[in-house]
């Protein structure tokens, strides 16, 4: 492969060479969480609450692994395009060794709150139980999804996209098959009820990072990983977190929104807190593909930036927000025409089904928009501008939503929470536009 080819091949064939894969392998892992939220509602509506309470944790732990893991792939890409390779390749190194030690801190700490953060939520002493239960097995995969992760980081850093949709669709899919097997006890495998959905996750998860394993010794890549370029490099770390940081906050940020919007929801119905779990796997349909142009965008602005490319940059980045506002016009259609039908796949009760297609409705109003911020936050991080980045998201899932949400919720009731989508998605939509104009410069 020509190691220059991130600068010099037209621009919107690039794109979409680098998204497409990742895109491939979004939807596939969307259609695992909606597969695996689908079984796992066949247990019952009590089971499908305990996964939605524990869902801001476990995706606080993949916050992690994916944040830092930007933080890699921004400086591995800004080393290559600069033509430094040996620093690209410590910079591999070191992100590896921290992801490894902030899987193993994540496990423990994240397995010992789980009772008490359950119960800050509900008094449904079942759905804490099948809460910790399924929390004490996935959460047991930690060390796996880091280190599967910082190697996703490397390959996409490399422009290496295939091998990444490739492990991620293999993953997603061995998950997939399992989850019926193990959850219901099909054949001869044993019926482990929402532990079996747990452990169909992590079992997914260990092949995915068996294949990078696999294709990193048996095939050649620009980055090696060698233990002579683990020495002390304060400067280098710091680099690493001054990028991973932000962005862990920015994936982290919606963990805190869906657990302050649970308490507001709390104090209407359980059943408006079914809505929103539901809704999140719902939304992965969109944010997850549109993440995954995000992904291909982030190592061609890294590299074009190292290489001083700048207009180069600029014509990725308005690409990129093309297509990712094509993506959410596609939600919002689906949104309006068929809330319905969508909801029923999670849900049997008459009650949660209606409230949660007129709550799909009305927060659908802001997907558009909302291309905007996704495209900026992930442009900003490709150019290794982690602090600005995370200011976005905070507008966009803390200062604007939350405060907007309790207000509303006091007037309109639980209708008041899902106008606060829409509304906050405009303000933070134009307040993106200010930012990245700022420090795009």
């Amino acid at each position: 492969m020509n190691e220059n080819f991130m600068k010099e091949e037209p621009v919107l064939p690039l794109i979409t060479s680098m998204a497409l894969p990742m895109v491939i392998s979004m939807m596939v892992n969307s259609l695992y969480n909606i597969v695996d939220s689908f079984f796992v509602a066949q247990i019952s509506e009590d089971a499908m609450t305990a996964l939605s309470l524990v869902f801001p944790v476990q995706n606080f732990i993949n916050a992690v692994s994916i944040g830092f893991g930007v933080g890699i792939n921004a400086l591995i890409a800004y080393y290559l395009g600069a033509g430094e390779g040996e620093t690209a390749n410590r910079a591999a190194v070191h992100g590896m060794a921290l992801s490894a030690l902030h899987g193993v801190v994540l496990m423990a700490a994240c397995i010992a709150i789980m009772p008490q953060f359950l119960s800050a939520f509900t008094n449904n002493a079942q759905v804490i139980d099948m809460g910790v239960r399924y929390s004490n097995i996935a959460f047991s995969f930690s060390l796996i999804i880091m280190l599967g992760l910082a190697f996703e980081k490397i390959f996409q850093a490399v422009g290496n996209m295939k091998v990444t949709m490739i492990a991620l669709m293999a993953g997603c899919i061995t998950n997939i098959i399992l989850d019926p097997l193990l959850i219901f006890g099909i054949g001869p495998f044993p019926e482990w009820g929402i532990e079996g959905a747990a452990v169909a996750t992590g079992i997914g998860q260990i092949v995915t990072l068996l294949i990078y394993l696999f294709v990193y010794k048996n095939y050649p890549l620009r980055i090696r990983l060698s233990r002579r370029y683990l020495t002390c490099d304060a400067g280098l770390d710091f680099k690493l977190y001054a990028i991973g940081i932000p962005a862990t906050l920015n994936l982290a940020l919606p963990s805190l929104l869906v657990s302050s919007l649970n308490t507001i929801l709390a104090a209407f119905s359980q059943s408006y807190i079914v809505v929103l779990g539901i809704y999140y796997k719902l939304q992965t349909f969109l944010y997850l593909p549109a993440n995954g142009i995000i992904q291909g965008m982030r190592p061609l602005i890294g590299f074009n930036y190292g290489a001083g490319e700048h207009e180069r940059v600029r014509k990725i980045y308005n690409t990129t927000l093309v297509l990712n506002a094509g993506i959410m016009l596609g939600g919002t259609v689906i949104c309006l025409t068929v809330p319905d039908v969508l909801m029923a796949m999670f849900t049997d009760n008459a009650v949660t089904v209606e409230a949660g297609a007129q709550a799909l409705r009305i927060i659908c109003a802001g997907f558009i928009v909302s291309a905007v911020s996704v495209t900026d936050c992930g442009a900003l991080e490709g150019l290794g501008k982690g602090v600005p980045s995370l200011v976005i998201s905070l507008l966009r899932y803390v200062v604007i939503i939350i405060p907007a949400a309790w207000l509303l919720s006091r007037s309109f009731g639980a209708q008041g929470v899902w106008h606060a989508f829409w509304l906050a998605e405009l303000v933070t939509a134009a307040a993106a536009q200010l930012v990245y104009k700022r420090f795009s410069k």
